[in-house]
């Protein structure tokens, strides 16, 4: 049997408001200072798959099998290169804070991304990892430079592809409900992406920590799982309007979100399960993907029981057909 509990969602709207208002504001806030902060000028703190770099391959010479390394222990002889190594040593040589590590088919292949480096810090950087993780085959040692115009087209198909999602939502929700349903679902998801955006800016901001393209790819994850849970309670909402129309709209929505409440949770920490383990186990690639979504299902979870239906009850006293 399933509970339905008795929310008094109405009568307690305006700290709703309240609460999804602080929030926004002071996503908003951190988004302005990373804005006008020099060492970023962007709303978020955009990584190397956006402003272009340097990518550093190598391929470790191993007798059987490669001892597996620690891509922090790499990070952390990159960074100390600028207290010995001349050519890090002025103020303005690139951060070595921002590289990006990845260790490939079981350690044998080290991929690095790094900010724009010189002939001379390239070959610091290989020569300290040779140095410190080799021996390395020297043949299939690679360096790139990654443009900044490539960085600019991934930047702008992401945001074409949150656009284009936002359009998808809003017809798909237009057509099954009616346009007040469709602008509050689409409120409700701006309000959670700018909730996800913000806390990345201030972790840009403080921690240094950089939004990539799988941060991109979680905010379209974030804006699917948020929609979904906020067309059910509509769902249950509409139901209510037919069946109990005697009452005002604003208890069918208590009564909705009341009957919803278990299932909405239920699933938000089904969701957040494995999203936990993949933040202790998952390894530093994926830490910040999961991070970014578990702090969008919390959201999307705030605005689906919460936001989204007390921003509906004030639109109408009558039931939506």
């Amino acid at each position: 049997m399933k509970a339905n509990f008795n929310v008094q969602l109405y009568k307690n709207r305006k700290n709703v408001w309240l609460v999804s208002f602080s929030l926004c504001l002071i996503s908003i806030i951190g988004m302005l200072i990373c804005l006008n902060t020099i060492s970023i000028k962007a709303p978020l703190n955009l990584g190397l798959d956006y402003t272009g770099g340097t990518q550093i391959t190598l391929e470790r010479r191993c007798a059987d099998e490669c001892i597996t390394l620690n891509t922090s222990d790499i990070s952390n002889k990159l960074i100390a290169l600028k207290d010995y190594d001349k050519n890090f040593s002025s103020n303005t040589s690139p951060n070595l804070n921002r590289s990006q590590i990845k260790l490939l088919d079981n350690s044998q292949l080290i991929s690095i991304r790094l900010p724009f480096l010189s002939a001379a810090q390239s070959e610091s950087v290989v020569s300290e990892v040779n140095k410190s993780f080799g021996p390395f085959d020297n043949k299939n040692t690679s360096v790139e430079i990654i443009g900044p115009s490539l960085g600019k087209q991934l930047l702008k198909s992401s945001l074409i592809s949150l656009l284009f999602a936002f359009l998808g939502i809003a017809l798909y929700i237009n057509f099954r409900y009616d346009r007040r349903y469709a602008f509050l679902a689409l409120f409700a998801l701006f309000h959670d992406i700018l909730i996800v955006c913000g806390v990345f800016a201030w972790l840009g901001y403080f921690f240094n920590v950089e939004v990539d393209s799988l941060f991109a790819v979680s905010l379209l994850t974030i804006a699917g799982y948020s929609v979904n849970n906020t067309v059910v309670v509509f769902d249950r909402i509409r139901e209510k309007s037919l069946l109990e129309n005697q009452l005002s709209f604003k208890y069918q929505i208590d009564k909705a979100v009341g009957a919803t409440l278990t299932r909405t949770l239920y699933t938000s920490l089904t969701t957040l399960l494995p999203l936990i383990c993949i933040l202790i186990w998952g390894g530093s690639t994926l830490y910040w993907f999961a991070f970014a979504l578990f702090i969008g299902v919390i959201a999307g979870s705030w605005s689906s029981i919460a936001l989204a239906p007390s921003l509906l009850s004030i639109t109408s006293n009558k039931a939506l057909d």
